[in-house]
């Protein structure tokens, strides 16, 4: 089995702003994100989120990849363990909104609520454990393509990836790429910004954009 066929299967894809924008995000990199700011979030020991569709957009027009969520508004779930001596109720409200802050502020996912469960009562936090380093990924040579000279050339596009099948994919009617984007951009800015410098690129027809990581 492949590196992206192993992918594939461990992971899914997440809409990422309107049915319109075309693009979607690695689901193990948005929970990565969120467990960053719930961490920061002091007396709270949490769990990985869950993502479910709570509501549907109007068709865009743009097929949904295989692995991906249709575009829509996104339920977010998260257990966690709470520290003793801080008032739950507003442990529960900074967390929440530490969660809408990196999902919508930083990685553009449209949400339409937060659920939170408290799964435990601790005395004190527990030790941290030395954090999981990410997969050992490498990126694939850019395809001999003008669509991907055109992507790689926009502002925090790191490089073309190929964690759910090809770097590019073009049709006669379609294109999609997959690229991963830096931590220091937004990544629905970055997918906008790459799907409006792909038309002169492209076949008439639908843009995908898939970002598989945040570098």
């Amino acid at each position: 089995m492949t590196t992206a066929e192993v992918w594939r299967t461990t992971d899914r894809l997440l809409p990422l702003g309107e049915a319109a924008d075309g693009a979607w995000i690695a689901e193990q990199a948005v929970q990565a994100l969120l467990m960053t700011a719930a961490q920061g979030v002091r007396g709270v020991v949490p769990s990985r989120p869950r993502f479910r569709l709570a509501e549907a957009f109007p068709d865009g027009g743009i097929p949904v990849p295989p692995g991906g969520l249709p575009p829509g508004r996104l339920r977010v779930s998260l257990d966690f363990a709470a520290v003793l001596g801080r008032p739950l109720p507003q442990l529960a409200s900074r967390l929440r909104v530490a969660l809408l802050d990196a999902a919508e502020g930083t990685l553009g996912l449209a949400v339409a609520e937060v659920n939170l469960r408290i799964t435990d009562l601790l005395d004190a936090p527990p030790d941290s454990p030395p954090p999981t380093p990410p997969p050992g990924r490498t990126s694939p040579p850019a395809p001999d393509d003008p669509a991907a000279l055109a992507a790689l050339a926009v502002p925090g596009v790191a490089a073309l990836t190929d964690a759910f099948g090809a770097p590019l994919v073009r049709t006669a009617t379609a294109l999609r790429v997959e690229v991963a984007v830096t931590k220091e951009h937004p990544p629905l800015t970055v997918t906008r910004a790459l799907r409006a410098a792909l038309p002169p690129t492209a076949p008439d027809g639908p843009i995908t954009v898939l970002v598989s990581e945040l570098r």
